[in-house]
Order: C-alpha cells, then structure tokens, then sequence
C-alpha cells in the first residue's frame, strides 16, 4: 500500500476536506434552490475561479453503485465512495442481485429464520417507501412472497412512514398498497401489526434518541402504544389529522376485536429488518441481539430469531445473521493512509459522524491505527433541525481549525451536517439559514489554510437542500390545494460541487476536462495527490493533473 510521491504536488501540511453534506449543484436555481437563493459568497467565490478549480460530479446512480439514474444518492453511500475511491455495488443493489437469483432464500440468513415460518410468526420491520435510500417496496414485496412460497403461515408487518426520501403525505398510498398485496398471499394469516414515523419511532441513528427505539420496541414487541386501530389505513388518516408530517407520527399498534395487539413478539418467532441501510437500524438490531442490552428497559427480550437485510455494522458483527451479504470494501483511503504513516483527523457532530468514520472507512467501526487518526464527534442537539438550523457547524470549525493549527495533521476532514438535516425537515427558509451557515463556516477554515500555507477540497455527498418543493415533469413547483408549495424533504438527484485550492497548490495542477461523468469515488484520488502521492492504481482517476 506504499503511496509514491506526486511528481508535481508538494506534500504540504495540512490538507482540508470539507463536505457540505446535502449540498446539490442543481440546474434549476429559482426560489426553491436553498444553495442558490442563499447568501453564500464563499462558495460563489470558489465558483468563480472557473472550471480549473471548481466543477461537478455525480453522486447518484451507478456512480456511487445504485442501480438506476433514478436511484438517489444519500449519506451513505456518498461517504463510501468518498472514503474509498471506488464504484461499490451498494445495498439496494446487492439485494435486487439476490432477490432476481433467489440466492436470497438459500443463503444461511434466510435458513436461520425459515423454522419459524410453519409454526411461529415471520414480523418483518421496515421503511415503508420505495425512496431507495433505506428500503424499497418492491424488494420488501419480494420478501413477503418469498416466505409464503417457503411455507410463511403468519406474518406480521411493523411499518415506519416515511415522508423524507419520498413526499410527505404518501403514507396512505404506500399502506393502502400494502394492505392489498398483504390480502393476496394465500394461506398465510399476513396484518399490518404496528408502526410510526421514522423520525419518531425506530429509526434512531449515531444514539442520539434512544427513546425513539424504545418507542419502536414498545409498538413492534410488546404491543403498546398511546394510539390503538382496528385497522392500518384508518390508523394513518387519523394520525395525519393532526397535521404532523409522515416521518413524525406516533407510534400506533393494530388490535382485534376484544382490544388485543394483533402482532406482539413471542418466544420462537422470526424477525427481519428489511431496511438495506445501515445507520438507522442499529439501535434496534442491538435490542434484538443483546442480551445484555441496557439503553432501555425492553420489559422482555423474546427468544427469536433475528436477522437484517443486511449486516448492519461488520466489526461489531450485527446483526449475526442476514439476508444479504455486505459490500466488501477493502483498501479505502483511510486505511492507505494509515498503512503510509500519514495522520487523520476526522469530525462531525452526532448525524454525520459515522458518515466520516464508518461509512469513509468502508462500513468499519474504529481506528486503522489509533496512534494515526483523531475522531472527533460534537453532540447533535435533539430537537426538530429546522427549529435550530445552525446546528453544530460552529463547534466543528472550532474542532477543525484547532486540528489545521496543531500541525500534527496531514489531512482535515470535517462533515457540516446542516443542509442535508435542515433540508430534509422541508422548511425552506429554515435550510436557507442552514446554507447560510456553512458557507461562513467554511470561509474560516479556507481562510485559515491560505494562513497555514495549506491546500483544500470541498465538496458534498449528495444533493437535498437544492431543491425543496416538489415539481412536476416541467420542473414547475406543485401547489397544495391551499395554495401553499409541497415541501420535498428528499434527496435530489443533483450532481455536487467540487473545489480545490490554496495557496501551495502549484499554477499547473488544474481540473481535467476529459471526465465529464466523473462520481464522487474520483474526489478520493484527488485529495491523496492533494497531500503530495499518486494515488492507488485500483481507485477512479483523480479529477486534477498537471498541465
């Protein structure tokens, strides 16, 4: 792994890599373009150096191992292909292979849970979207029926509305789908049993609020929650009467006719997670697989078998079983670096930092060499991200330029997590500010390596703040029945911005012209020459080159 001097790039401490998560570089700059509308003369500044020192590419798609054009990018992902310098078939991806080759339903996960299926019940937890960027649909669907077709006789559905990787208000129509595909699988007793939204029950992520699992535990296992249906689609109208968005609803659990929770958690029964992402179902799994588990009181832990879609954290081995084998991610920068003797410094607060550790080191929990790297996590505040759209941006520059200073770094990283988070609350005023803060946060780290003699690399994972109303085939905004514009609270499709410089970069080293669909995966090699060696051969080219 011994990396060669770059023959034109001096190695210059300390090198910046700022990612602006959820920043797109939408084509459509109107009044809904949070990036463009927002005062941001910091990155108009990068922007206006031109095309040698500032461009785009791609962050969805098979660029970053999606299947589709249409497949969104997201944190994940994006911090994979950032951290690895490498197009990884990614989750959704993996398991479409699987579920088109039926491996899925020979492979060990699936005979770990498939003893239950005759006698016992199959409860199936999801995201109920097809968003792509946790969970999709048509693969839960593919699940539901391959597990009646292996002899499923009682299957039970515990859903999370989603309302942020697909418009807010959806949830009807993914239930009442359901209910319906629940309906046709023959000589199987399949119900809804319980749910919620993701951003109050379940899904949980980086432990930033354990009562939401607890909430998700309470519903799913134990049959408790404050709001009790007969019935699944009559359970979400009343819900929504409230005004609450998707991904808010309380928890809610469907009982029979004499008041009974249709689809408690017993002794014997299988469990699968069918969520594909990783960050948001590792709390639960934990419940589910630890006996020792101590974050909340579960009131009883039933004897199950327990396995995810996929395996959600590798070093810590959780869950034990899954459905679907994890991308194997082998050689990311983080570990070559290491390997080379070059120290890390890496921080963000609690909603990205597993982004810049875990997901940038391959879906690896911990150090490479702990002697090498400094993690450095900044408490999330727990609240709804519109109402304080500033978040944690200004202890991370704080973290990040006391890191820059020490001089004991040979490359900063830092993740702001405001426009994405902001961004995915649909209030546009509010990622505005968010937008706003970033783009003064970054000019004092970009100030602070003109002064330090440094070079820099901004970029973003994945767009979401530059688009935040949804539109029609035309690109039009669509408008409630009140006039009002319909929030987008996803991801966007949108290339991302990349920008280099500093004042030890030398004249000749400019942006090449000959990689129009460059991804995210060649911002790796970039940065490595950035901080003076040729990249990996194995890693996408580097976007630079001497002229």
């Amino acid at each position: 792994m011994e990396l060669a001097p770059h023959p034109v790039i001096p190695r210059k401490k300390p090198v910046l890599v700022c990612i602006l998560d959820g920043w797109g570089e939408n084509s459509v700059k109107d009044g809904f373009n949070a990036c463009h509308v927002a005062k941001t003369p910091t990155m108009d500044s990068l922007a206006a150096k031109g095309s040698a020192y500032y461009r785009s590419v791609l962050a969805h798609g098979p660029a970053v191992g999606l299947p589709t054009d249409q497949d969104m990018g997201n944190s994940e992902v994006g911090h994979n292909a950032l951290g690895a310098g490498k197009i990884i078939a990614q989750g959704a991806s993996l398991v479409d292979i699987a579920l088109e080759k039926k491996s899925i339903f020979q492979d060990a996960g699936w005979q770990y849970v498939k003893p239950a299926f005759e006698a016992n019940t199959l409860h199936i937890i999801t995201l109920l979207s097809s968003g792509g960027v946790h969970s999709r649909y048509d693969q839960l669907k593919g699940l539901m029926q391959g597990a009646v077709a292996d002899g499923c006789k009682r299957l039970r559905l515990h859903v999370l509305t989603d309302g942020r990787d697909v418009p807010d208000g959806t949830c009807h129509e993914y239930m009442s789908t359901l209910v319906q595909d629940l309906a046709t699988l023959e000589g199987c007793d399949a119900k809804v049993a319980s749910g919620g939204g993701r951003m109050k029950v379940t899904m949980d992520r980086y432990e930033a609020d354990w009562a939401m699992v607890e909430r998700g535990w309470k519903a799913h296992v134990l049959g408790e929650a404050p709001n009790k249906f007969k019935d699944p689609i009559e359970a979400l109208k009343k819900l929504k009467e409230g005004g609450d968005s998707d991904q808010y609803l309380e928890p809610f659990v469907i009982v029979d006719e004499e008041g009974k929770a249709v689809g408690t958690v017993e002794d014997d029964d299988a469990v699968v997670i069918a969520n594909f992402r990783a960050d948001r179902v590792v709390e639960i799994s934990k419940a589910f697989e630890y006996p020792d588990f101590k974050d909340f009181d579960r009131v009883r832990f039933p004897k199950v078998k327990f396995a995810g879609l996929m395996q959600y954290d590798g070093d810590l081995k959780l869950p034990a079983n899954y459905l679907v084998p994890p991308p194997l991610i082998e050689r990311t920068s983080g570990e070559v670096l290491a390997a080379n003797g070059l120290k890390t410094f890496a921080c963000s607060e609690t909603q990205k930092f597993g982004h810049v550790t875990f997901f940038w080191n391959g879906n690896r929990s911990g150090y490479f060499n702990e002697n090498l790297e400094t993690y450095v996590e900044i408490p999330s505040d727990n609240v709804p991200f519109n109402q304080a759209p500033l978040m944690k941006a200004r202890e991370i520059t704080a973290a990040g330029k006391e890191a820059l200073r020490s001089g004991k770094y040979d490359v900063v990283r830092v993740n702001y997590a405001n426009p994405d988070m902001v961004g995915h609350t649909g209030d546009l005023q509010a990622t505005i500010a968010a937008c706003e803060e970033c783009d003064a946060c970054v000019k004092e780290l970009l100030d602070l390596v003109d002064e330090l003699g440094g070079m820099y690399l901004v970029t973003a994972d994945h767009g979401n703040a530059d688009d935040m109303v949804q539109r029609n085939k035309k690109n039009e905004p669509l408008m409630g029945e009140d006039g009002a514009p319909l929030p987008l609270t996803s991801h966007t499709l949108a290339p991302v911005p990349v920008a280099i410089g500093g004042p030890t970069l030398p004249a000749t080293v400019k942006f090449r012209d000959d990689l129009p669909k460059a991804g995210l995966a060649n911002v790796t090699a970039t940065y490595i020459n950035l901080m003076g060696y040729e990249a990996p051969a194995e890693m996408e080219p580097s976007l630079i080159a001497a002229n």
